[in-house]
């Protein structure tokens, strides 16, 4: 019985390792899909969390305190020519809060400062970017620095090992708590139309949370991260300030609506 030559072998083998190279080059691209798949899941439940935070102005508990470990308000302040007359940046983690550099005695202990702080308006003595840059006033962005609520659970807390730690899935989410755009051009509108004007943006809002990731142990995003994701929600409602050691925080007052005859 005739067996096979050391060619028809090598021919074998030549095909063998071109389908497994083919193979190995497509591996790592199915890895990648599968991550950014899960990273994606993730978010999307962690954004419905927060939205529903900060839409309630949920201040009860301290579990929250277990994911977000750090927010930063980068806050340009205006005078009344609308020119710019400050640029300020506070940071607040657990340990302790700074604003430009100096420490101040806040730290983010329970929820409430965490709401209080991702419900920061965007612009500040003013309902509009236009009349907040004319009357004088403060832009602020805020960043939040959070462990993935929904990974696994492995990472979840009483959690103390620092590498572990470090290593879990983390992203900064932009919270923007804007005004509804309406029409800015007032004095061409009647009376009434210019009331009703800004009573819809004093009275509903657009909460918009942009989430980047990954976040690397230095605080950068990592440049091999997708595309930013951002969520959108509106909210009925004043924002109502309050002062916590020194600190403005605020929070959605909810209002009931009803028809009249």
């Amino acid at each position: 019985m005739a067996g096979f030559t050391m060619v028809e072998i090598a021919i074998c083998l030549a095909i063998i390792g071109l389908a497994l190279v083919a193979i190995i080059g497509v591996l790592p691209i199915g890895m990648n899909v599968q991550r950014d798949n899960r990273e994606e899941t993730v978010i999307n439940q962690d954004a419905t969390i927060l939205l529903e935070s900060i839409r309630s102005g949920e201040r009860g508990g301290t579990d929250l305190t277990n994911y977000v470990y750090a927010i930063t308000n980068y806050a340009t302040t205006y005078n009344g020519a609308g020119l710019q007359t400050g640029f300020h940046v506070y940071g607040y983690t657990y340990q302790g809060s700074a604003v430009d550099s100096t420490p101040i005695p806040f730290a983010l202990t329970n929820n409430a400062r965490i709401i209080g702080l991702l419900s920061t308006p965007e612009y500040l003595n003013g309902n509009t970017p236009l009349a907040s840059l004319l009357g004088g006033g403060t832009s602020n962005h805020v960043f939040a620095y959070v462990h993935s609520m929904s990974g696994p659970a492995v990472e979840k807390p009483p959690q103390d090992n620092a590498i572990l730690v470090g290593d879990s899935f983390t992203y900064r989410v932009l919270a923007v708590n804007a005004p509804l755009a309406t029409d800015t051009n007032l004095v061409s509108l009647t009376p009434a139309q210019q009331a009703y004007s800004r009573q819809l943006a004093a009275n509903l809002h657009e909460l918009s949370l942009t989430f980047r990731w990954p976040v690397r142990p230095n605080g950068n995003i990592g440049s091999d991260g997708p595309r930013p994701q951002t969520q959108r929600t509106l909210i009925a409602g004043n924002i109502a300030a309050a002062d916590d050691d020194g600190q403005n925080l605020f929070y959605y007052q909810s209002q009931t609506f009803t028809n009249l005859p």
